[in-house]
């Protein structure tokens, strides 16, 4: 049965329009500018109203910040033919992690995560945004948007694994960075 446009619209308020700001700041942050993500976080919203019908209200942001991704990836590879950087195997580290249960989703305090916390703003911001787009996306789902490994996997279409690989990437990133800007 298909809904008729008053229920579509209905079922998009109660879906999407709780998230539009959590959209609205992962297509910031993927297309590195506020014009660009407001285009992306249009095309978006017209995917998303287009699909309605299929979302079974499983995980609505979940469902919203895929489109979302997805778009801005379509987005930039037509207007900026932009390339991905491709990601090797997960480190030992990581894969002794996911082998032995450590991929859950509450965040780990640690030196590192303290300090990326008491750095500047604006120099992290800075420098999430020269990130590669694969481990951006990843750092700002988690540590912005706060999503959870398995929430991002499926945001991202890539296994649990992938997700944790990237954030320890970008994280190691930021770190590297911080430090040879305080040496």
């Amino acid at each position: 049965m298909q809904l008729d446009q008053n229920a579509k619209s209905a079922r998009f308020i109660a879906l999407v329009q709780p998230y539009l700001a959590d959209a609205y700041t992962l297509a910031r942050w993927l297309t590195r500018n506020r014009d660009d993500a407001d285009e992306v976080l249009q095309e978006a919203c017209i995917r998303a109203l287009a699909a309605i019908e299929q979302q079974t209200g499983a995980n609505a942001r979940a469902w919203l910040l895929a489109i979302i991704r997805n778009t801005a990836y379509t987005w930039l590879s037509a207007k900026k033919r932009l390339r991905l950087v491709g990601l090797d195997d997960l480190s030992e580290r990581d894969l002794a992690r996911v082998e032995e249960g450590g991929a859950q989703d509450a965040p780990i305090v640690d030196p590192e995560a303290e300090l990326i916390a008491r750095a500047n703003a604006k120099q992290l911001e800075r420098l999430i945004s020269e990130l590669p787009m694969e481990f951006r996306e990843a750092l700002v789902l988690r540590d912005i948007q706060g999503l959870g490994y398995h929430e991002i996997a499926e945001v991202t279409g890539v296994p649990v694994g992938t997700v944790m690989s990237r954030l320890s990437r970008a994280r190691r990133r930021v770190i590297y960075s911080l430090k040879e800007a305080d040496a």
